[in-house]
């Protein structure tokens, strides 16, 4: 897709800064803030408790960003469950999956903390048992690691597609194939850095359970985010957030849970939020999702390939294989202090340390972190080229 100035245009915030953090947040279209000041404006209710024309209008506009969703990754509206991101959508399932005594997961050792954490919280109170897949120096997951630490106590498998913290590709559809030929194991997906930027089809890739982010690659406000739960398996997982909205009936101390995805929804919503991420969705779904990864893919390969001539630079991953991020270290520089200056003196905002991803940067032997670099359809050419300058200045003072 050639880059166009018009969409450039729907976020207002690029006419004073430089933005190259859409993998920690991304920037949000005029359309999506407009969709959220309209509910306030004009029909601020909450949803499914009323029957006064607000509430019914607002419950509708939810349930519409539902069936989005569901079109979005080719699932049913009833496996879509709304959550605050996809921390909170994984948590929901390291807390409800009926695991028994001396069962297992297997993850890799380049995991957000988001995907790391509940695990080995679990293992932790004598939950699970912990397995870890390493990666390559190029910070992939061969299947054949994770087929070799399966065994009959394993149940579920919890990996990233893309890692948040270099933009490494897994091959999670021949991870699926794996897992999949062994009966009662279970695949969850975080695709907090693919979302929105790769086509993420649920039964094409056969994933049990995919964690998903509003805020990233879809475009949409903070605050949301949804998990997608296989309707087959969605009975046997416990909510353990219960009150207004999961339950049917209560006599006494007995109660009936709703049904999927209700019962997983207690108490008020974000409902402004996900308002504003149906309009994102609809606004990406009108670029078209393969627009916005051809552009990616054209931005990571000129960036990384700007900054490999540089002296002193140090870069992660395979450049053929990395998405919409790329990570970088200058020797002898300290990642937090090339952030700084790039803010200071040029504008450029990027993430620097160590993202979230603690594991994954030692394993990629980024002692003191990474600066990353990272980016969505409304960055362009020039972007690129003006980090690429600017950090060269910083490595040629530094010498």
């Amino acid at each position: 897709m050639k880059y166009s100035e018009k969409i450039r245009n729907d976020f207002p915030i690029l006419k004073n800064i430089t933005y190259l953090d859409s993998a920690s947040t991304s920037l949000t279209p005029k359309v999506v803030v407009d969709s959220i000041s309209d509910y306030y404006n004009n029909y601020n209710a909450n949803i499914g408790r009323g029957t006064y024309k607000t509430s019914l209008k607002a419950t509708k506009k939810i349930q519409k960003t539902r069936d989005r969703i569901a079109n979005l990754v080719n699932a049913k509206n009833n496996e879509i469950i709304f959550t605050l991101n996809t921390t909170t959508a994984i948590n929901i399932i390291a807390n409800g999956f009926p695991f028994e005594k001396n069962d297992n997961i297997i993850i890799s050792n380049i995991e957000h903390h988001s995907n790391f954490l509940p695990w080995i919280n679990l293992e932790k109170n004598n939950k699970i048992n912990v397995k870890i897949a390493k990666a390559d120096e190029n910070g992939v997951i061969n299947p054949s690691t994770i087929e070799d630490l399966i065994d009959k106590n394993t149940k579920l498998i919890a990996i990233s597609h893309i890692s948040n913290s270099i933009g490494s590709y897994q091959d999670i559809k021949e991870i699926s194939k794996i897992i999949h030929e062994y009966e009662d194991k279970y695949l969850l997906i975080d695709v907090a850095q693919s979302i929105g930027h790769n086509k993420i089809d649920v039964k094409d890739i056969n994933a049990d359970f995919i964690a998903a982010p509003g805020h990233k690659g879809l475009l949409g406000p903070t605050g949301t985010g949804f998990l997608y739960m296989k309707e087959e398996i969605g009975k046997s997982i416990k909510p353990r957030n219960l009150g207004g909205g999961t339950i049917t009936n209560l006599n006494n101390k007995e109660f009936n849970l709703d049904e999927v995805p209700y019962r997983f929804e207690g108490g008020t919503q974000n409902i402004s939020g996900i308002i504003g991420l149906g309009k994102a969705i609809d606004y990406i779904e009108n670029i078209k999702i393969s627009n916005i990864e051809n552009h990616c893919k054209r931005l990571t390969k000129d960036l990384y390939e700007g900054l490999k001539d540089i002296n002193d630079i140090i870069l992660y991953g395979n450049p053929e294989n990395i998405r919409s991020i790329v990570s970088f270290n200058i020797k002898g520089a300290n990642p937090y202090d090339v952030s700084k200056i790039l803010d200071e003196t040029a504008d450029v905002y990027l993430r620097s340390g160590f993202l979230c991803a603690i594991p994954s940067l030692n394993h990629m032997n980024a002692k003191e972190g990474v600066v990353r670099a990272s980016f969505h359809i409304y960055n362009n050419s020039d972007d690129i080229e003006k980090l690429v300058d600017n950090v060269k200045e910083i490595a040629d003072f530094l010498k």
